[in-house]
Order: C-alpha cells, then sequence, then structure tokens
C-alpha cells in the first residue's frame, strides 16, 4: 500500500500488528494466492489485510464488518487508495454474510484467499459457525487459504469437514492459522 498510514476505527477493533501482517503476506507470497484473486476480509475493521491484498493484484476483495466506524474508515481507505473499482465494503455481521453466502455461493466467484481477524472475544462456536459456511460447497476455489488470526490464548479454530488446516505461528499475544479446502487425497491443490 506504498507506505500510507491507513484511517483505524475510533474502537472497538484491534488492528493487525505490521509484523503479522507482514508474515501473513510472506507466507501467502510463498503459496502464490495473492495475484489475479477474489478476497473475502471477515471482521475487516479498516481492511488493512484485504486492502493489502488488492495492492498485491487481488482482482476483487470484499471487507466485511458490522461496526459502523469500521465500515466508515474500510471506506474512507478504500477511497484514499483508488481501489474503489475492485474493492467493495459490506455494512452488516460476518455471520449473515457467510451464510447467505453458504445458501447460495456466487457461481463462477468463488474465493480464493479469506481472512478471518474476529474480535478476541468471538466465542468458539461464533468462529466454527463462520468456517462452516466457508466450508459449505461451491463457496471456496480449489487451492483457496483461509486466514484466522486469533488470541495466542484461544483455542485452535474448530475445523469443519471441507477445511484442512496446514499451518500455523503465534506472534507474541496473536497466533495465525491457515487452512484450505480439503481433497480426497489430501494434497494441495494447485492455485
Amino acid at each position: 500500500m506504498g507506505g500510507r498510514t491507513l484511517v483505524v476505527p475510533p474502537k472497538g477493533t484491534r488492528p493487525t500488528s505490521d509484523r503479522v501482517r507482514e508474515a501473513i503476506f510472506s507466507r501467502l507470497d510463498h503459496l502464490d494466492v495473492l495475484d489475479d484473486t477474489r478476497v473475502l476480509d471477515l471482521y475487516a475493521g479498516s481492511g488493512a489485510l484485504g486492502l493489502e491484498a488488492a495492492s498485491r493484484g487481488a482482482r476483487h476483495v470484499t471487507l466485511v464488518d458490522s461496526a459502523r466506524g469500521a465500515v466508515a474508515a474500510a471506506r474512507a481507505n478504500v477511497a484514499t487508495l483508488g481501489l474503489a473499482s475492485c474493492v467493495r465494503v459490506v455494512a452488516g455481521p460476518v455471520e449473515r454474510y457467510t451464510a447467505a453466502l453458504a445458501a447460495t455461493p456466487p457461481s463462477g466467484a468463488t474465493l480464493d484467499l479469506v481472512f478471518l481477524d474476529p474480535p478476541y472475544d468471538l466465542s468458539d462456536d461464533g468462529l466454527a459457525q463462520v468456517l462452516r459456511d466457508l466450508a459449505a460447497p461451491g463457496v471456496l476455489a480449489p487451492g483457496a487459504v483461509v486466514v484466522v488470526e486469533r488470541s495466542a490464548r484461544s483455542p485452535e479454530p474448530a475445523w469443519p469437514d471441507g477445511l484442512t488446516p496446514f499451518g500455523h505461528k503465534a506472534y507474541g499475544e496473536t497466533a495465525v492459522y491457515y487452512a484450505e479446502p480439503a481433497t480426497a487425497d489430501g494434497q494441495r491443490p494447485e492455485p
């Protein structure tokens, strides 16, 4: 994003630290899942993760958050960065958004990369339901990557059938988990 400072919501969010964001994108670069992809950033806050993906070649990014301050900050950041043609901001509960995706997956527009950076106080069951929605048939593309950021004190997410974890790393108080759509042979599909 060219070193630009993003607008952050006045309260109610926990921005991803620069160190964690750099580590996430280093891994995603290595996995080759950023160029020409469809990205969903859930609990987006300022939109930093999704906007970083857009700046690294994502074709389309959707930012979803229910907090008014977060939505206003994300919209301001999209405008400032000139990304309105490829980034959409959705104001509403993540759970409602993912339930709609699972019920009616977008035809021909499966997701290649999903970020989940929920509030640390989101219940394990709440996170598990969002992950189940993402694992529904037709939501994720083969080779997609799901990135979950949680408190290092929280348990590993309860991965539903359809999602297979393939790595995690702790950075101080933050733990980052990676998962992908499950395949019959257990191999990572080509992006």
